[in-house]
């Protein structure tokens, strides 16, 4: 039995195929073609992670990429449908801002860090990519970055401070 709730559990689980690479390795007959695969899983509950899969054809390049996004899955902390602040994440010559938005705002992003954004559950969300555009490095960097996020509830109990004053301001009009 349990066995089936962790089938149940992988299958309620968002999975995209953010991007598929051919790579070539020239050897004395000519060139020999490999993939690279660059996945995302979420399950749109604030759990994220990527995945990168390389092998000699496309499905088992997918397969190995999935697999190890499901390994990497980490927690975000959100606010509603939202990020709970501002941040901004490098990784190599990408650069990724994330910025919390009020609801009805929708995911202002584009590519890859749309792609993680809309998988780990996240709504509302303005966001830039700068610097380099290599796919890889814009995933990572979003991914970073949402990693990097800090917990309103800790932040508030550090400071000595009620959660609602470190909460974004649209959300603090209801109290």
């Amino acid at each position: 039995m349990a066995k089936r709730e962790f089938e149940d559990a992988i299958e309620e689980l968002d999975e995209r195929v953010v991007h598929i690479a051919r790579t070539a390795k020239v050897v004395k007959g000519g060139r020999r073609f490999s993939f690279r695969a660059l996945v995302v899983v979420g399950d749109n509950k604030g759990k994220v992670g990527i995945g990168v899969g390389k092998a000699r054809e496309v499905p088992e390049a997918i397969r190995k990429a999935s697999e190890r996004a499901r390994r990497t899955m980490r927690q975000i902390p959100l606010i509603g449908t939202t990020v709970p602040h501002e941040i901004t994440a490098r990784q190599a010559g990408a650069q990724v801002f994330l910025k919390p938005a009020s609801p009805g705002t929708g995911v202002i992003a584009g590519g890859g860090v749309r792609a993680v954004v809309e998988a780990a559950g996240i709504r509302d969300i303005l966001t830039k990519s700068q610097g380099s555009a290599n796919i890889l490095n814009v995933v990572k960097a979003t991914m970073k970055g949402l990693t990097e996020m800090q917990d309103p509830a800790e932040v508030a109990r550090r400071r000595g401070v009620p959660v609602s004053k470190v909460q974004p301001f649209w959300s603090r009009k209801n109290d």
